[in-house]
Order: structure tokens, then sequence, then C-alpha cells
């Protein structure tokens, strides 16, 4: 099955896979070659992808999956490859984020959301980090 991972800025992933593991809002799927046609939300969290043996681990925000004639399309939000992430810049990112939120009545209601959503997308950088790269400090 040809497996295609788009964002905004980028393609993510774009190859043939065994299998793919990933969160939606009604919990987490496992997806194989043949899957009946399907088209569904996605959760935050970690996607798996597995070729040939390797998996591939990609953090992602949110999006949709969209399965038609055994092609996957992943619309998402964010998305990140697990050995791609700084988690220095994550750490920086939460912190940075955790600051804003603390100053709650001198920030407005914008920069309030989009603190929020970088304290979201930064522990979730990191716990795709830590589960896939234990020896790393973090």
């Amino acid at each position: 099955m040809h497996v295609k991972v788009i964002t905004p800025e980028k393609v993510i992933f774009d190859n043939e896979a065994d299998e793919l593991i990933l969160p939606t809002i009604n919990g987490e799927i496992a997806v194989l070659p043949h899957h009946v046609d399907l088209l569904t939300q996605l959760a935050p969290g970690e996607m798996i992808i597995k070729v040939k043996g390797k998996d591939h681990h990609i953090a992602l925000t949110g999006g949709f999956l969209q399965i038609e004639q055994s092609e996957l399309s992943v619309l998402a939000e964010y998305a990140i490859r697990s050995e791609e992430i700084d988690t220095k810049k994550a750490q920086e990112a939460q912190k940075r984020a955790e600051e804003v939120l603390k100053n709650t009545e001198k920030v407005g209601e914008r920069d309030f959301a989009i603190a929020q959503m970088d304290i979201r997308r930064a522990v979730l950088e990191l716990k795709v980090a830590r589960k896939r790269r234990p020896n790393t400090i973090l």
C-alpha cells in the first residue's frame, strides 16, 4: 500500500508501507494492505509506519486519514519524524509557552491560543523523542 504524509509545509513520507498505526479521535487503528476505504479524523499522537521490518515514527498534532483503494493519504496539521526532533528546541518552546500561559492577564486570546498550541506540540515531540531515543538526555 502506498502511504503519503503531507503537512502544509512539506511531504513527510511518500513510499510503500506494510502497516500503518495511527491515533484517531476514536482510538488507535492499524491499517494493513487492502484495508476498506476510510476517511477519519486524526488525534494528536505518534504514527508508526512499518516498511520491510523498519519502523518510522512520526509525531503529529492531528489531521485526517483517507484510505482509497490501498492509497493512504495523511493530511496533518503538523508532523515531524522522530529523528528530526530537536529536543533542545522543543524544551525551549515548552518553557516559552509556559511563561506566556503564566501571565494570562497580560496575554490576548490569540497569543494564549498560540501558546497552548506550542506547548502541546513541544510536549508531543518530547514524548516521541523519549520513546524512540531513550539514551537522549532530555
